[in-house]
């Protein structure tokens, strides 16, 4: 939902998107408090407080802790990072509020912060999580250590890291993010999985290298660049949740149909290797 402001669509019409999702199988939206310069949740909230029946089918995803230099924020003098156990409760009833819902099914802090106290920060979620106000809670791009000193300090599992990963942003498969999620057996949400549109458009060599090699695999199998690049993506062992970030629905219904293709090793590793710009070995 990072962009649902500028689809400018009308309620009914958002309605309609949000039932078209639903019933294509893809039950969650992603969100974050800062997203439409802090508005997008409160223009989704009106769909549910206007439509409630929605809310039991759908999983809610919001995240808290960049502090947006902006209008609708003017205690926040320059853009920094706050995750003390004040400001995640503060943003959690605000999301609550704006998103007109009893409960998120998932909260989690928007980026690490150089004074994050995992002591504090973990006490404030666990509060969350007791009161039925979040849950389950988790974090957005982590780093390995970053995520294991979080965790040393829950009760419970974190339930994921999102992350950038792409055909044009693979570094988390060699950095050991992805060998973390196996090893706790959670899934990693993935932002940008088509890398923010540079696979389709984008001028660098590496995008020019991964989209010829798309070409030559959309004919064999019978799919979209798009498709075969979240394909791709889906094939990962750490069984990734790619987060899409279009507002047409006929994109969803491609990356829903995405889940069905299953790329010979070979074919992956072409692309693996397009990417990288050389051989594995």
């Amino acid at each position: 939902m990072w962009r649902l402001h500028e689809w400018n669509m009308s309620e009914s019409e958002l309605h309609g998107f949000i039932e078209d999702c639903l019933q294509s199988g893809i039950t969650t939206f992603d969100h974050a408090d800062l997203y439409g310069d802090y508005g997008n949740e409160e223009i989704f909230g009106r769909i549910l407080k206007s439509n409630p029946s929605l809310r039991d089918k759908m999983e809610i995803v919001t995240k808290c802790g960049i502090c947006l230099s902006s209008p609708n924020r003017p205690e926040y003098r320059i853009q920094h990072y706050n995750t003390t156990a004040e400001h995640i409760r503060a943003s959690a009833e605000r999301s609550l509020k704006m998103l007109a819902t009893d409960y998120i099914d998932l909260l989690l802090i928007h980026r690490p912060d150089p004074l994050m106290d995992a002591s504090e920060m973990a006490d404030a979620f666990m509060k969350l999580m007791d009161e039925g106000k979040v849950r389950h809670v988790g974090v957005s791009n982590f780093t390995q250590s970053q995520f294991s000193m979080l965790q040393s300090k829950m009760d419970m599992p974190l339930a994921t890291n999102q992350v950038e990963c792409s055909l044009l942003h693979t570094a988390p498969l060699f950095d050991g993010t992805f060998d973390q999620t196996q090893k706790l057996g959670f899934s990693p949400m993935v932002w940008s999985p088509l890398g923010g549109g540079d696979l389709f458009t984008g001028e660098s060599e590496q995008a020019k290298r991964v989209r010829w090699v798309l070409g030559e695999l959309s004919e064999k199998y019978e799919a979209g660049y798009d498709q075969l690049a979240l394909a791709w993506l889906l094939q990962l062992p750490c069984r990734p949740i790619p987060v899409l970030g279009t507002g047409r629905i006929e994109r969803i219904m491609n990356a829903v149909a995405s889940a069905k293709i299953e790329l010979e090793r070979q074919d992956w590793f072409s692309l693996l290797k397009a990417s990288r710009g050389h051989d594995v070995a």
